[in-house]
């Protein structure tokens, strides 16, 4: 029997999984060296490599840009041919079956047909749904969420023309109609974009895209989360930020003089109509800059100043 046990005992023995005799020069093979180190950009972890990456990414593949968000819906039937007429970006329009066709349709069906813009019938029901909002009157206009720009890259693209950076930064504008007033202005006095803030700002809306005129299609506007931050960016960058407020350090005049500071590259940061510009912004500006004004006018509106002080800019930089 204690035979039997020890064939037993050397059977289950034999049958033991892990290492057998010799290591196959695995030991060995574990021992060698693994080469010389590499170069700080070669190693996936470290911070070199991902600005490598990331400056590779913009080369290929252009400016960086960010989705707003969800799509959004025009809604009601002169909105729409509105935002038709000026060239808005329409995914597509929905319209109600059994809506009146009525001269504000007919055009609205026109102007798709030659834009190209897909034409979908759904019921009111299912407008009602999509559209979160029973008093559509039977037409609504689909819109994509809107790419905005990086706010880095508006002073790339003032070097790539071979122009000196002008750009508009926008502290504490909340009214949409401002902010697409503004972009249009930039756009027509050569600006090359626009930048809000994140948070507590108006937001590239169906409201702003239509006061914008389309030209919100021709000028990139950026979104940043800390605006102060970012004017610093642009200082570091060699440009001279400015403020407008009533109570400025020089006037507009002096602004626009021969070799003032409308020559070299400049960022404009305009505050909200009342409010004027935030204490951080304010102390981070080069300069404040106020418009002379013929009469008691409290303060023109962000979008009018925009205008007047990007008008004198260009004129200075003809």
């Amino acid at each position: 029997m204690a035979g039997n046990s020890q064939r037993r005992g050397a059977i289950a023995k034999g049958r033991k999984k892990g290492a057998t005799t010799g290591s196959g020069g695995n030991r060995r093979r574990g021992l060698e060296g693994k080469g010389p180190t590499p170069k700080a950009k070669d190693r996936p972890y470290h911070k070199a490599h991902k600005a490598a990456q990331a400056a590779e990414q913009r080369a290929n593949k252009g400016p960086r840009k960010r989705a707003a968000g969800d799509a959004e819906w025009i809604i009601g039937r002169n909105s729409v041919v509105e935002a038709l007429r000026e060239d808005v970006p329409v995914n597509g329009i929905y319209v109600a079956e059994g809506a009146e066709r009525d001269g504000r349709l007919r055009e609205a069906f026109m102007l798709a047909s030659e834009k190209g813009i897909s034409l979908l019938e759904v019921t009111k029901v299912e407008l009602d749904r999509l559209t979160g909002f029973n008093g559509h009157q039977g037409l609504a206009a689909r819109i994509p969420a809107y790419e905005y720009a990086h706010a880095d890259d508006l002073i790339d693209r003032a070097a790539e023309i071979g122009e000196k950076a002008l750009i508009v930064a926008l502290d504490q504008v909340t009214d949409p109609r401002n902010l697409g007033a503004i972009v249009r202005s930039a756009a027509a006095f050569g600006a090359h974009g626009v930048v809000i803030p994140e948070r507590r700002a108006a937001g590239m809306t169906a409201a702003a895209w239509k006061t914008s005129a389309g030209a919100a299609a021709r000028i990139p506007v950026a979104q940043t989360v800390n605006l102060t931050r970012q004017l610093k960016a642009y200082q570091d960058a060699g440009c001279m930020v400015i403020g407008l407020d009533m109570e400025g350090d020089i006037t507009l005049p002096e602004l626009g003089a021969p070799d003032g500071l409308a020559d070299g590259p400049l960022v404009i940061v305009v505050g909200a109509e009342g409010g004027g510009l935030s204490r951080l912004v304010q102390e981070t500006c080069d300069q404040i800059v106020s418009i002379p004004m013929a009469n008691s006018v409290e303060s023109l509106n962000a979008g009018v100043a925009a205008s007047v002080v990007l008008y004198a800019v260009a004129e200075a930089r003809r």
